[in-house]
């Protein structure tokens, strides 16, 4: 773990957790006056405060449009001895964590709402690098990759799953009254009985076909697709125009994250990148467009997502910098 000027990680990861206990507690007079005595303690304590924040602000957040709400708090108390210099620098990392706190605060609902709906709705969900496999009472099998979610319907007349996050390689039994049918951001994949792969992400869904036959259709706003795949086919359908590529795949590149790999075959820096974000337990932000826009081909280690970062970017000049154990800033120089 790369350190910010010598600041000890645990550190780091101390003025982290107060930065989320105080956003989860704003008006709490107790917890602020824990975090000015722990903000007290030393010079390092408040850079790690400061490293805090800037994490935040790498990871994209905006500019704190709310500050007016806190141009009244109170000022940081006297601390331990310490110069007016430092008091006063105290003063300005406690005024610009406020500011950042009540932006924090106005934005926790847009960003922990979605989620909240998705695990809702969600019958089988898997953590960050957390693979699952899920057997269907028709005796499909449903492996599931790391952080995704999937919500299923099986009955007499119909086979449906519904794939709401992330990736899922299915093993289709037979049935050739019920046809499987799996949606995945509105690209829909039906078969009778077969293998394949599929993943869902911001802006696409790619389909994999390891055997037999499948039928893939989408129809979005201003656009609908309807085509086969063959066995060692792949296609990704792009949701805001329905455009549709297809190429051809090598067996073991099928589903190989169940094996700890990634192939991706000519996708921006920032797609690979959200499909890491899987298999990564802190952030990943590329605040440059350039460099997120940067095409890969290439094969990635699921089971060293640092590793795996470094090699996305390596080619284009960029470097990773971990920004305490929560997020990682991908950028080019």
């Amino acid at each position: 773990m790369t350190k910010d000027n010598h600041i000890p990680e645990a550190l780091l990861e101390e003025a982290m957790d107060w930065f989320l206990e105080l956003k989860a507690r704003p008006n709490c007079r107790d917890t602020e006056a824990q975090f000015r005595a722990w903000l007290g303690r030393s010079e390092l304590h408040v850079r790690s405060w400061q490293t805090a924040l800037k994490t935040w602000q790498l990871l994209g957040e905006v500019p704190p449009v709310h500050e007016h709400l806190w141009r009244g708090a109170r000022p940081l108390a006297s601390l331990q001895p310490a110069t007016r210099r430092r008091d006063r620098r105290v003063a300005k990392v406690w005024a610009t964590g406020a500011a950042v706190l009540a932006l924090a605060a106005c934005l926790v609902m847009f960003v922990s709402l979605p989620s909240l709906l998705l695990w809702w709705q969600a019958d089988h969900v898997t953590e960050t690098a957390q693979s699952r496999t899920i057997a269907l009472e028709d005796g499909t099998i449903i492996e599931m990759g790391g952080g995704s979610a999937i919500a299923t319907e099986v009955s007499a007349h119909a086979r449906h799953v519904r794939l709401l996050k992330g990736e899922a390689f299915f093993n289709v039994a037979r049935d050739l009254s019920r046809p499987f049918v799996v949606d995945a951001g509105g690209v829909e994949v039906s078969v009778l009985g077969t293998a394949f792969d599929v993943q869902l992400a911001s802006a696409d869904t790619t389909v994999e076909l390891a055997h037999g036959t499948v039928a893939v259709s989408y129809s979005g706003p201003d656009h609908k697709q309807n085509f086969e795949l063959a066995p060692g086919e792949t296609a990704t359908v792009t949701h805001a125009t329905g455009a549709v590529t297809r190429s051809a795949i090598a067996p073991d590149e099928i589903g190989a994250w169940r094996s700890g790999k990634m192939f991706v075959n000519n996708v921006t820096v920032a797609a690979a990148a959200e499909r890491l974000q899987r298999y990564h337990s802190a952030w990943i932000a590329i605040p440059q467009s350039r460099l997120a826009q940067q095409r890969v081909t290439g094969v990635y280690d699921l089971k060293d997502p640092d590793h795996a970062l470094q090699a996305l970017v390596q080619p284009f000049g960029g470097t990773v910098r971990a920004v305490t154990s929560y997020g990682r800033v991908l950028t080019q120089f």
